[in-house]
């Protein structure tokens, strides 16, 4: 498995972020984006990624494609760190998260794609990094990606 950061980023009619009952992010129109940071990514993947959602065309145009981006609709997107995404369940039934990153590097870079998204002037809801959450959304479509800074095959 190569270094990369990975990302599900699923496309919302509202999503929400509770921490020991409590709110802490909310969106309504947008993207839910669960980050995931394996060992070795580097600032450069999460610019990567933060462009590559930040510019992704799906929601529809007035002929019903799939031809607009998030900021060309107005939404907002909602991160939520994840290092279970970069489980490994090949071995067994208990998955091995070996390959995440270490929570230094991993906040380090779920704060810099978030500024970077912010940069591009969507708006930015997060969760609380190492924290236990309760993450809610209305899936739209449902609309459903997976996007990786980098892909080995």
């Amino acid at each position: 498995m190569g270094a990369e950061v990975r990302a599900v980023v699923q496309r919302v009619t509202s999503a929400s972020v509770v921490v020991e009952g409590e709110t802490i992010g909310a969106i309504n129109h947008g993207f839910l984006v669960l980050l995931g940071v394996e060992k070795g990514d580097t600032p450069a993947d999460g610019s990567y990624l933060a462009a590559k959602i930040g510019g992704l065309r799906v929601f529809e145009d007035a002929e019903g494609k799939m031809n607009l981006s998030l900021a060309d609709v107005g939404g907002s997107m909602l991160v939520v760190s994840q290092f279970t995404l970069l489980g490994d369940c090949r071995k067994g039934r208990r998955p091995s998260f070996i390959e995440a990153a270490p929570p230094e590097l991993a906040d380090e870079l779920y704060l810099k794609f978030c500024d970077e998204v912010r940069s591009q002037g969507i708006p930015v809801e997060t969760g609380k990094f190492r924290a236990h959450m309760e993450v809610s959304l209305v899936n739209d479509g449902p609309v459903t990606l997976l996007v990786d800074s980098r892909k080995v095959f």
